[in-house]
């Protein structure tokens, strides 16, 4: 796993309102650098483009690179830590723009508005 990967994840329920099950998501951390940890840090995607009216996501449309077969919305405001023995194949990358949109998204995640 690498930092951008597109991964097959399953998410435990919570009992709240985090993303849960099987459902891809985006590696959002340097695994090279943060080896040694037994979590990553992960986005989780889905398909609903109805998540969209929420503030810190990208809509991400399905390229051979990335391997998402239907448009996706990546939920960057559930960044969020899970065991790394949650993740499952790797689906394709997220290419540079679009990592550097949800980079950014991230970065400014901490002034986003609370709905």
């Amino acid at each position: 796993m690498n930092y951008g990967d597109v991964c097959w994840v399953d998410l435990p329920d919570r009992g709240g309102r985090e993303q849960r099950g099987r459902r891809p998501a985006i590696v959002g951390q340097d695994t090279a650098r943060f080896a040694r940890l037994p979590t990553i840090l992960l986005i989780p995607l889905t398909s609903r483009q109805d998540a969209l009216r929420f503030p810190g996501t990208l809509h991400l449309d399905p390229t051979p690179v990335n391997g998402l077969a239907a448009a996706s919305v990546a939920m960057i405001f559930q960044l969020g830590a899970a065991d790394v023995r949650r993740v499952g194949q790797r689906l394709g990358k997220i290419d540079s723009a679009d990592l550097a949109a949800a980079q950014a998204i991230a970065n400014n995640c901490r002034t986003c508005p609370r709905t």
